[in-house]
């Protein structure tokens, strides 16, 4: 009796659970029918007259599979009840559900629901998704004259595939999860199983599990939002648009943070010296590469301190100026009602909005703006007194020597640099381009990209990973030395006694 009991009991259950499913999924039918794309068409079997239904959105959903597809094998076909649909379409992605808590999260990512009257506690899923995915262009930000010409694009599924060719080994893991309470988007990790750090990988899972945010958008969101610092305005992940970068860093022993939606993936962890070096170096030679970064590194350096080392010595240490030098600047300034500081300043802006216009405005409009624009405004700015024309040449070359930067999110840390320097030369002269160096130099020592220090391998020093910092050396054997990977081997270096001797030899 106890046992009869008991089982009574569980079935009551059973049907209490299925009854309240059903009443759940028509108060959600209910609330889909308020929407305009949400469709429930009715058809009946030739055969059998069995009456199902199409449940799905027409915004989400390819309409020409259904009809091609879908409906044909249904209407005609065999069909008595839900398990027979897959027998009916030779389909992979049809899913058999008792549980109708899981329809919505499948309406909405385009399947399309079908339903018996017969059955009203299963429900058979099919994938109909319609997605428009932009094709493969040439990189628009990482531009390279050598090397691939693929870019990642607003499909996770397709960056994923670009990744995954380029890496075709087991060992390279993808892991998913679902990133905000609204957008739900579709967020993957990955990481090569037996090179990365493990710390690492659980660091970046723990991060992105712990954000709680309604809407992501792009990657730059996740980039925010799991940063060490985010009141910082260095980027301390390094973002790419290139598959080819991605697929280095990852054999590197980094990870990889793609987004549904975004044309650029994240890296972490990263270092200063990253954000100036240019996937392109690895396809020249080691030291035109090395010549190559080292110029950008001064042309940052002559950009974020050339305008303020100018106020700071035409305001307080003048007899520094050489004696040939200074009646040219006598000479440019003499009509000037501006002190340097305010000349400068106003200049700094002028170059801000043409470049903000530039930007905004269409391809062919923003380039006739940029350089129209700056000519004229130059032009007249020094015949009309306002600016000397030193200062216009200056100025010039800071804002050239920025655009070097190969990464776009660094660049506007380095325009923005440009202000605070300015600001401290015309409060203290040298002292206070010193004070605003010591400031930065301070910030960037106690910054951190997951948990590692950000100015890595210089500070601390690992003297084995400066030889693809500022400067690439030939092609290293091992791997980088702050990652801390579980393999750090690259490559056998090629032993002395199996190098080809010359014939003469």
């Amino acid at each position: 009796m106890p046992k009869q009991t008991g089982d009574l009991c569980m079935k009551k259950e059973l049907k209490k659970k299925k009854s309240i499913s059903e009443i759940e999924f028509d108060e959600l039918e209910r609330s889909f029918s308020r929407s305009h794309d949400f469709q429930k068409v009715k058809y009946s079997n030739r055969q059998t007259g069995l009456c199902f239904s199409f449940i799905y959105f027409k915004t989400l959903t390819d309409q020409k599979m259904i009809t091609k597809n879908l409906l044909p094998q249904l209407l005609q076909g065999e069909f008595n009840k839900i398990d027979d649909l897959k027998k009916l379409l030779p389909s992979a992605s049809i899913q058999i559900c008792e549980d109708l808590s899981k329809a919505e999260h499948l309406l909405l990512n385009g399947y399309v629901m079908v339903t018996v009257e017969a059955e009203k506690q299963k429900a058979a899923f099919m994938a109909a998704k319609c997605s428009y995915v932009r094709e493969l262009t040439h990189p628009e930000v990482e531009q390279t004259v050598i090397g691939p010409k693929e870019a990642f694009v607003e499909s996770l599924g397709n960056n994923l595939n670009l990744i995954r060719k380029r890496l075709p080994i087991s060992e390279l893991i993808i892991e998913e999860y679902i990133i905000g309470s609204i957008s739900r988007t579709v967020v993957a990790v990955l990481y090569i199983e037996g090179i990365t750090n493990t710390d690492y990988v659980s660091m970046v899972k723990e991060r992105i599990e712990n954000i709680d945010f309604d809407e992501i958008t792009d990657s730059s969101y996740i980039g925010q939002l799991i940063s060490d610092n985010k009141n910082s305005p260095f980027p301390q992940l390094l973002d790419t648009e290139r598959p080819d970068r991605a697929a280095a860093v990852l054999a590197e022993g980094k990870i990889v943070i793609a987004i549904d939606g975004s044309p650029h993936v994240l890296i972490t962890p990263t270092t200063f010296s990253e954000f100036f070096s240019s996937f392109e170096d690895y396809f020249l030679n080691w030291t035109i590469a090395s010549f190559a970064r080292i110029l950008r590194a001064f042309s940052v350096i002559f950009s974020i301190q050339i305008t303020s080392i100018y106020v700071a010595t035409l305001t307080y240490h003048m007899e520094l100026i050489p004696t040939d030098l200074l009646g040219t600047l006598v000479t440019s300034r003499q009509h000037i009602p501006l002190p340097p500081f305010y000349e400068a300043l106003m200049l700094e802006l002028v170059i801000e909005l043409l470049r903000e216009a530039g930007a905004r405005l269409p391809t062919k409009i923003g380039q006739t703006i940029g350089i129209v624009g700056g000519i004229v405004i130059g032009t007249a700015s020094v015949q009309a007194g306002l600016t000397s024309n030193v200062l216009l040449i200056i100025i010039a070359l800071a804002a050239l020597a920025s655009f070097t930067t190969p990464v776009y999110k660094m660049n506007n840390t380095i325009r923005f640099l440009r202000f605070p320097f300015l600001f401290f030369a015309n409060l203290w002269g040298f002292v206070g381009v010193l004070f605003c160096s010591c400031i930065l130099l301070t910030h960037m020592i106690r910054l951190t990209s997951l948990g590692r220090p950000f100015l890595e391998p210089f500070y601390p020093p690992r003297y084995r990973d400066l030889k693809d910092s500022f400067l690439r050396f030939p092609f290293q054997p091992l791997r980088p030395l702050y990652l801390r990977t579980q393999n750090p081997h690259r490559f056998q270096p090629q032993p002395k006694s199996k190098v080809k001797r010359d014939i003469d030899e």
